[in-house]
């Protein structure tokens, strides 16, 4: 019998996370958390509610942001 293996792709797993509070990491080590409104191929995102966070701890309320992909080093899913 044959299977069906269904491979994961990073787009969908982002899609998977939008309308969800996600983690983005930057590359000059700010951290961004928020509620993932959109996002695209260059996985430019787009944050609402959107909080500037260092060491875990929220130093600005931004509200809605624009992150360009290519400064993004890691999203995750949030954990609260």
């Amino acid at each position: 019998m044959g299977c069906i293996i269904m491979e994961a792709r990073p787009l969908d797993a982002l899609n998977e996370a939008r309308h969800k509070r996600v983690i983005v990491q930057l590359k000059n080590n700010r951290s961004y958390l928020g509620k993932l409104r959109a996002f695209d191929i260059h996985i430019n995102v787009v944050l609402d509610e959107a909080e500037e966070q260092v060491d875990g701890q929220t130093t600005k309320k931004m509200g809605t942001v624009f992150l360009r992909g290519d400064t993004i080093t890691i999203i995750s899913p949030a954990t609260n």
